[in-house]
């Protein structure tokens, strides 16, 4: 009975006719399952459908899955689809039924899929079977390359105005010269504390330094002292070596600073900051002697200065010709570091100087030094260097340095073609002075007194008199005035 039962269940299921409703739905739908595809773009894609449980399929095969599932047309043929012999009166009619006057006969990819049931797979159709999915389209959140962290989204926070003005205002010169000028505003009984308690919590430290400084050029030394003393009583302010060297360099500068007695002790205890501070105000304010002195203790204490405060000092000795040996032995402690640092103007200073003091070979020697440095000199510095050489009458020397600038391609300054076109007039060359001039006038330069004055006389020389009152008259409508010695040697030419 129970392979009866079993016999009639599965017919229901493969017998297609007419007559069963139920089996037509179930083989549409199983058909339409096992033809339907996943589309193509599915952000989650469907999981493969599993195989038939074994355990169901050992009930239609009474073994275990250890031997290749059979075909479709054995199954049929085999004994579980035969009706027993003493039953088949009983069902004659049901087996009339769903075979009489059917004619359908089974494709075999319909019978491939009903037989992949019982072998645990679905069939596909023929073609490539590893089919590459297209890429989805790139998205801007991931184009990062892999293993980099993913950006960190912060949540916006609201800042508060005193932060924001407290990131910008302690650094900007408009604000701090502002706190300079409202400082100098004040009233002389009133104190700097009310201006500065105000705008304390947006300072940082070295923010002051500008300040003070301000108040110095403004002729405030005791304004800045006192800015100075309140700066110190703020522990978040203070110990600055900015704000302290700015105090001493400004207070130096005014001749309101108590020079220690000592000075040899003074320049082991103060940092090199304050040092260099001391000196330069001290050189601004026109103490060369006490500028001196302290280089001397510096020196003596075996402190080493910037070389820019012994440029500073130098270019300041040099103007006074007593004051040459000092200048010289300045210049011999500079040449006797190992490690000589300086920036290109202080070396066309330096040059300048030794220009004025006759000194040609140690501003030769300068110039090689800073070119083998790996520097590019600049066109002030070759005007320098033409102009020593032309002091010391070393016309062609100076003439290649020409040529060099030329083919430098650097370009000439007013100053540069005032040099260049006396240096023409000192070789006779009235052709190229010609042009020079005219290449001054074409780049924008007015010309200027000695520019004028070395024309006419290169033209007084030559003999051409016609230029010569064309030049003189351009001088005129200039608004230059010519010396006696330039008037008497045109007068004599026109007798």
């Amino acid at each position: 009975m129970d392979s009866i039962s079993l016999a009639t269940s599965v017919s229901s299921i493969l017998v297609k006719g007419n007559g069963g409703l139920g089996s037509q739905t179930t083989m549409a739908h199983f058909k339409t399952n096992s033809r339907r595809h996943p589309p193509k773009n599915l952000l989650y894609p469907q999981r493969a459908k599993l195989p038939p449980d074994p355990v169901v399929v050992n009930q239609f095969l009474n073994n275990k899955i250890s031997a290749p599932s059979p075909s479709f047309t054995d199954l049929t043929s085999s004994k579980i689809f035969q009706l027993p012999e003493g039953e088949d009166d009983e069902h004659e009619e049901i087996y009339a039924y769903d075979y009489k006057d059917t004619d359908v006969i089974w494709d075999s990819d319909e019978i491939e899929a009903i037989s992949s049931l019982f072998q645990g797979r679905i069939p596909q159709k023929p073609g490539t079977l590893n089919r590459d999915r297209p890429l989805p389209l790139p998205l801007p959140h991931k184009l990062r390359p892999p293993g980099l962290p993913n950006l960190k989204i912060r949540p916006r926070t609201v800042v508060s105005s005193r932060a924001l003005m407290s990131k910008q205002v302690y650094k900007r010169p408009d604000f701090l010269i502002g706190l300079a000028r409202a400082i100098r505003d004040l009233s002389p009984e009133e104190n700097v504390s009310k201006v500065l308690n105000r705008w304390g919590p947006f300072l940082q430290k070295g923010s002051l330094s500008l300040t003070i400084k301000e108040l110095g050029h403004m002729g405030l030394p005791d304004r800045a002292l006192k800015t100075f003393c309140w700066a110190q009583e703020q522990p978040r302010l203070f110990p600055d070596d900015r704000v302290l060297a700015t105090t001493v360099e400004v207070l130096a500068r005014n001749h309101e600073l108590k020079v220690p007695l000592n000075l040899e002790e003074f320049t082991e205890l103060a940092s090199r900051g304050v040092l260099e501070a001391m000196v330069r105000g001290f050189i601004k304010g026109g103490s060369l002697n006490l500028a001196w002195k302290l280089l001397v203790a510096a020196k003596k204490g075996k402190r080493m200065l910037d070389p820019s405060v012994y440029v500073k000092l130098i270019l300041e000795l040099g103007k006074n010709p007593d004051k040459n040996m000092l200048v010289l032995t300045l210049m011999d402690e500079l040449g006797q570091r190992e490690a000589l640092k300086l920036n290109q103007q202080d070396t066309t200073a330096i040059i300048k100087v030794c220009t004025r003091l006759g000194k040609s070979e140690i501003a030769e020697k300068l110039h090689s030094w800073y070119v083998e440095s790996g520097h590019e000199p600049s066109v002030v510095m070759y005007t320098a260097l033409v102009h020593n050489r032309y002091s010391d009458r070393k016309y062609r020397e100076a003439l290649s340095l020409v040529w060099e600038m030329e083919a430098a391609n650097c370009p000439f300054d007013l100053p540069a073609y005032s040099v260049v076109i006396k240096l023409f007039v000192a070789l006779g060359d009235l052709s190229r002075a010609v042009r020079y001039f005219a290449k001054l006038k074409e780049a924008g330069f007015a010309p200027t007194y000695d520019v004028y004055r070395n024309l006419i006389t290169i033209y007084l020389v030559s003999g051409r008199l016609a230029k010569c009152k064309e030049i003189y008259k351009e001088a005129e409508d200039a608004g230059f005035i010519m010396d006696k010695q330039i008037t008497s040697l045109l007068l004599q030419a026109k007798g």
